[in-house]
């Protein structure tokens, strides 16, 4: 997602494996993802992407002060969408804490790790396979195999609900 304060900005969803670089962009006093060849257009995360950054993410406190955060990874998300007219678009921290996004310092540099799961509806390409960042893609760059291992010797898998897959042993309580 991009912030309500960036619809007038260009912008491009994220791709994952590519490094984003925070920024202020022109005409706005909202901070966000770019990517250094193109200062000028948002990338625009959706809720669920991980990043990895380069150093300590580092945000402003007020007017003077920054803080350091005691980690380098993150998880792209939405705080308050209910709430009108505010920035929405934060980073959560390992521990649960949120940072807005507009409030991380400029320069800084992250690696777009994972896009969430899209799942397809309607026989539709997902957001993700249309622009290339599914876990099979970024295995597939880097020259990588993305295949699922097959399932061990006398374990057999049900679906009760949709929403669980419970794994049985034969001959255990519940196996089919």
């Amino acid at each position: 997602m991009c912030d309500y304060s960036l619809h007038a900005v260009a912008s491009r969803p994220a791709k994952v494996g590519e490094t984003l670089i925070t920024t202020t962009f022109p005409r706005t006093s909202t901070c966000g993802f770019a990517v250094e060849g193109e200062p000028g257009v948002a990338v625009c995360l959706l809720p669920g992407t991980e990043l990895a950054f380069e150093q300590d993410v580092k945000y402003d406190q007020g007017w003077i002060w920054t803080r350091t955060a005691s980690f380098r990874v993150a998880k792209f998300g939405v705080v308050e969408p209910n709430v009108p007219h505010r920035h929405h678009d934060a980073i959560e921290f390992p521990d649960g804490s949120n940072v807005l996004v507009t409030l991380l310092v400029e320069g800084q540099r992250a690696t777009v790790l994972q896009l969430p799961v899209v799942h397809q509806i309607s026989g539709r390409t997902t957001k993700a396979e249309e622009h290339g960042s599914t876990p099979a893609a970024a295995a597939s760059a880097a020259g990588r195999s993305c295949e699922v291992p097959a399932m061990p010797s006398g374990v057999s898998a049900t679906k009760p609900e949709a929403s669980a897959v419970t794994f049985f042993r034969p001959g255990t309580a519940g196996s089919p």
